[in-house]
């Protein structure tokens, strides 16, 4: 998923090179999107990951 966000992020920098203002501001809004969701999925995945924890080692 977070790549997806850096090939948005990447298609928006050419854009807005290139000067296609409206692609621009479309593809770093959906990058930025993209992003949070990613960071959101991480964070929920650690807190599951740390209640549910290990068992005790034999």
């Amino acid at each position: 998923m977070l790549r997806w966000a850096i090939i948005f992020f990447i298609i928006a920098l050419v854009a807005a090179v290139l000067g296609f203002g409206g692609i621009s501001g479309m593809s770093f809004e959906i990058a930025k999107f993209i992003a949070i969701i990613a960071v959101i999925l991480f964070v929920v995945s650690l807190l599951v990951g740390g209640m549910r924890g290990r068992g005790p080692r034999v």
